[in-house]
C-alpha cells in the first residue's frame, strides 16, 4: 500500500445566497491549504480532499512602544509574512505603554519587578485586543501568566554585554572611582569582580536616553546588551564587547520571545512555523535555572548556553545579596536534555548558595 499526502496552498472567497440569515452577513476571506491524500491499495485508488483553514483575516501584534521593541515586533511580523502566507496589510503592530517604561528613576525591584514590562501587554492579550505579544525574553517574569503561553522564539541575537565610554577607554583603562551606569545587580557585581575600584550608579531609560546621560557627563561608562545596540544600528558607540565567558549575560538575553493565548490553536500553529529550534532549547534551559532559583529583579544571576553539534553547554553564576560571594556551575549534556540541565544547575546553585541570594 502506498499512501501519499499533498498540501496545496490556497486563498479563496466564500459567498452566500441572499436568503442566508443576516447573522452571516460577512464571511472573511479564508486562507489555508487543501490536503489531498492519495492511497493505493490492491489497484484501488482512494482520494480524500480536505480543506485546512486559517480563519483569521488579520493578526495584531502587541509590544512596548520603544524604538527597540517596535523593531522586535517588526521582525516577528516579517517572519510571519515569510513563513505563514500572510500579507503585509494583514498584520498590525500595536504599541502599548507599560509601567516599566514610565518609571525611570528607581530600580524595578522596588516597584514590582520584571512584570512591569509585560503585564499591560498580557492584559490586552487575555482580553483578545491583540493576538500575539512580543517581548525581550530577559525582561519577562520567570512564571507564565495563567491562560498564556510563551513557547516560540526567533533566532537568538548577540547575547554579549558591551561597554560604552565617552572617551573610548576600555574597562581596564578607566580611572579609579569612575562611575558606571547600570540598573542590574548582576552587571554591577560582575563589573566589580573585574574592577573593584569602580563605582556603579543606577541608570534607567531606553538606549538613546542612557547614551545621552553618558554624553552629558553623568557617567563615565554604561553597560548594555549588544543585541539592542546592533538592532538600533548604534554599533559605533560600542567601546568594548565582553565574551560570555568574561561576563555571563542574563538568561534569555538577545532572544525575542513570542507569547499568545494557550487555547489559540490557530496562532500557536502559525508561531510554530517561525520558531527557531536551537534558540527554543537554549531559552528553556536558561529559564529553567531561574525557575528553580525563583529568580526576580533582585536575583544577581547570569546564565548562558550554547549548542555545538548534539551537545548543549550551560553555565551559570549566582551572587549573594551583597555580591561578596559567587557560585558557579557549568555542565555539558546532550541537547535533548535542555530542560533537565537547567533544572539541575539551578538546584546545584541553590544548594551551594544556601539561599544567600535571597532576602
Amino acid at each position: 500500500m502506498l499512501d501519499k499526502t499533498i498540501g496545496i496552498p490556497c486563498s479563496f472567497s466564500v459567498t452566500k445566497d441572499a436568503a442566508v440569515s443576516s447573522q452571516l452577513d460577512s464571511i472573511p476571506r479564508i486562507k489555508g491549504f487543501l490536503l489531498i491524500q492519495i492511497s493505493f491499495n490492491n489497484c484501488t485508488i482512494s482520494i480524500q480532499v480536505r480543506n485546512i483553514f486559517f480563519m483569521k483575516k488579520k493578526i495584531t501584534i502587541g509590544s512596548r512602544g520603544s524604538k527597540l521593541a517596535t523593531l522586535y515586533a517588526q521582525k516577528v511580523k516579517d517572519q510571519i509574512i515569510k513563513s505563514a502566507s500572510f500579507r503585509e496589510d494583514e498584520i498590525f503592530i500595536k504599541s502599548i505603554s507599560t509601567k516599566g517604561d514610565q518609571i525611570k528613576d528607581i530600580r524595578l525591584s522596588e516597584v514590582g519587578g520584571k512584570g512591569l514590562f509585560s503585564s499591560e501587554i498580557e492584559k490586552q492579550l487575555l482580553k483578545k485586543e491583540i493576538d500575539i505579544a512580543v517581548h525581550a525574553l530577559k525582561d519577562m517574569p520567570v512564571n507564565e501568566t495563567k491562560g498564556l503561553i510563551t513557547d516560540s522564539f526567533l533566532e537568538r541575537n548577540d547575547p554579549r554585554e558591551i561597554l560604552i565610554t565617552f572617551n573610548k577607554k576600555k574597562i581596564k583603562d578607566l580611572d579609579v572611582n569612575s562611575i558606571i551606569g547600570t540598573s542590574s545587580y548582576r552587571r554591577e557585581f560582575q563589573i566589580k569582580k573585574k574592577r573593584p575600584d569602580l563605582n556603579c550608579k543606577l541608570i534607567r531609560g531606553n538606549v538613546d536616553t542612557r547614551i545621552k546621560k553618558l554624553k552629558d557627563g553623568l557617567y563615565d561608562g554604561i553597560l548594555l546588551s549588544s543585541a539592542g545596540m546592533k538592532f538600533l544600528k548604534l554599533d559605533e558607540y560600542i567601546t568594548e564587547t565582553f565574551e560570555t565567558e568574561e561576563i555571563i549575560p542574563s538568561a534569555g538575553q538577545g532572544i525575542i520571545a513570542i507569547q499568545c493565548r494557550e487555547n489559540d490553536d490557530e496562532v500557536i500553529s502559525i508561531l510554530k512555523k517561525i520558531n527557531h529550534d536551537q534558540t527554543y532549547r537554549r531559552a528553556h534551559s536558561e529559564r529553567n535555572v531561574l525557575k528553580v532559583l525563583e529568580g526576580d529583579c533582585e536575583t544577581a544571576v547570569g546564565v548562558h548556553s550554547k549548542i555545538e553539534g548534539d551537545q548543549l553547554t550551560l553555565e551559570a553564576e549566582l551572587f549573594s545579596l551583597d555580591g561578596s560571594e559567587r557560585y558557579y556551575e557549568k555542565k555539558i549534556v546532550e541537547k535533548s536534555k535542555f530542560r533537565e540541565i537547567g533544572e539541575e544547575i539551578g538546584g546545584i546553585l541553590k544548594k551551594k548558595s544556601n539561599n544567600s541570594y535571597k532576602k
